[in-house]
Formats: C-alpha cells, structure tokens, sequence
C-alpha cells in the first residue's frame, strides 16, 4: 500500500504550517489567544469611495468583477481583460492599478478610489476633462479620470512628459490623446493656486 502525503495544518489566523493538529493547536492558544474568530475563507472587507464594504468572494473573482458586477459600479470598463488597455482602472491604496488583473480576495482592508468617488467629489479633473472634450465615445474615460487622478494626488506639478508617461498604459480608438495632457495640465494649475470647486481644493483630500 502507497503511503499517504500527511499534508500539514494550518492555522487560520496566520497560515502557519504544522505538522500535526495538536501543534497547530498549541501555537492557537499560545499565539493568539483573545483574538476575534478568523474570518471564514473568502470574505474581505473592502473601503470603496469611502464607503465600507463585507463581501464573500470566490477566489477566481477580480476586483473588476467585484467593482463592477458585484456592486452596481459600472464607470470601470472592460476592454480587453488583458491588463492592456487602461479601462478597468481604480485607484487602489494611492497607487493606480488595473482591476481586471487582481484578484478581489487579495484586496481585503484596501481603500479604493472609481470614477464614481471622483465625480461625487467634483474633483477638477471632470470639468477639465468635459471643457476641453478629451473624450468621445467615453468608453475609456474612466481609466484616464483615475490614471490622472492618482497622477496629481502625488505630483500637482506635472510635466507634459509626465503626464504623457503616466497615461502611456491607457487606450483610446476614437485617439483623444492630446485632449489629456492638456486637461491634467489645466487641473493640476487649477489644484496648485486653490481655483478648483467643490469639495477637492488641494492635493491630498481623497
């Protein structure tokens, strides 16, 4: 008769692997002893435009599909489920990122920023944005809006290049590429001597 793998236990607050259940156990009681329950496998917590969110996830779900099919925030767009083009972007801890390309379940406690929370906050971008049409069938818009967003919330003194560099990653067939630049570049004034209106005024607020 084959021998059987003994596959190691593990313990669910750390994941830490143990060789038997009564030593995973000891280290429980040492380790963590008066700590809440571990959350059950697949559930996160996540803080979307402010607002928090408890999920059950399954593990092949991406954040897009959570964002978008999960919670009815429909400004991401899929365009090639690739990580190629840009439009699923979110902003994510600060950092802009492709939500088509990450896992939901590996996003528990982060904070996330759509176009949805960029709008209701009447951050300068959408008014630059509409006045100088950098967009037309608007598809992509949203990737740009949040490319450009996280762009600012670290650099409200951007150079043309960089603007160009940090929007290199986002796609548009109708070719509204100079429209951006010139759109960053008019919010990133706007957010550098205070004219900007409503609630975002200044770099840092959201």
């Amino acid at each position: 008769m084959a021998d059987h793998e003994i596959k190691p236990s593990i313990c669910p607050y750390c994941k830490k692997e143990f060789d038997s259940i009564d030593a995973m156990k000891q280290h429980v009681f040492k380790a963590h002893r008066g700590s809440d329950p571990p959350s059950p496998e697949g559930d996160i917590r996540l803080n979307i435009n402010g607002n928090d969110y408890y999920l059950s996830v399954e593990p092949r779900w991406t954040l897009y599909d959570v964002i978008h099919d999960r919670l009815g925030l429909t400004g991401s767009k899929q365009f090639c489920d690739r990580g190629a083009c840009g439009s699923c972007t979110v902003i994510m801890d600060g950092k802009a990122v492709l939500s088509c390309m990450i896992l939901a379940i590996e996003c528990d406690g982060k904070a996330i920023e759509t176009v949805e929370g960029i709008a209701e906050k009447n951050h300068p971008l959408i008014e630059s944005y509409v006045k100088h049409h950098a967009m037309q069938c608007g598809y992509c818009t949203p990737g740009f809006v949040t490319t450009s967003k996280a762009l600012l919330d670290r650099n409200i003194h951007p150079t043309e290049n960089e603007i160009k560099e940090e929007l290199s990653g986002n796609l548009c067939r109708c070719g509204t590429y100079p429209q951006h630049t010139i759109a960053v570049l008019e919010t990133a004034e706007k957010l550098r001597t205070g004219k900007a209106d409503g609630a975002e005024k200044a770099q840092g607020d959201g």
